[in-house]
């Protein structure tokens, strides 16, 4: 995305946030890009409030406490990143999990104020490698909180390839297992 200073995009990863956050979308007065993950349609269920709600734009939620490592992914990704910290502590690796939900603006206070209390990252995104919003993220990491560093940045993305047909999708996009592969990487560096 271009960056334009009162554009936000906002990238919801479960039912509530969508809701609350399209109706956001629709109440803010700066142009607001509402992306929807066709793969999380009908991918769980989730109660939702019948009366209006708002989720702010711009602000990121920790869906999973921990003190290893902060694991940053949104849209789609959340859930196989939440379904990887999980399957972790079998292994003893505690793993934070935070959906940034928009990816303009980030919630830069979030993102570091986490990668400030466990020292690591890893950031999970479906687009290529080249080019993604983690190349971003770490740098935000980098310049905000570089002292508390213990180990590079890692990051779990898609792959420098056209995306492809329905058919490889699956394969394309980053699931449990090679997520739990980058985050056991930048733990044991």
């Amino acid at each position: 995305f271009v960056h334009h200073p009162g554009l936000k995009v906002a990238m919801p990863s479960t039912p509530y946030d969508a809701k609350g956050m399209l109706i956001s979308a629709i109440r803010d007065p700066d142009p607001v890009i509402f992306l929807e993950p066709k793969k999380i349609y009908r991918a769980f269920r989730q109660d939702v409030p019948d009366e209006p709600y708002e989720v702010p734009l711009g602000e990121a939620a920790v869906r999973r406490e921990g003190e290893d490592v902060s694991v940053f992914a949104w849209g789609a990704m959340t859930r196989p990143t939440l379904e990887a910290a999980e399957n972790l502590t079998e292994e003893g690796v505690d793993a934070e999990v935070v959906d940034l939900r928009s990816v303009s603006p980030l919630d830069r206070e979030a993102m570091v104020a986490s990668f400030e209390k466990t020292g690591r990252a890893v950031v999970v995104h479906e687009a290529p490698r080249t080019g993604g919003l983690a190349g971003e993220i770490t740098a935000i990491l980098q310049e905000e909180a570089l002292l508390s560093q213990e180990a590079p940045v890692g990051r779990v993305t898609g792959f420098d390839t056209p995306f492809p047909f329905y058919a490889l999708e699956d394969y394309y996009l980053p699931e449990p297992a090679r997520i739990e592969d980058g985050i056991r990487e930048t733990v044991n560096f």
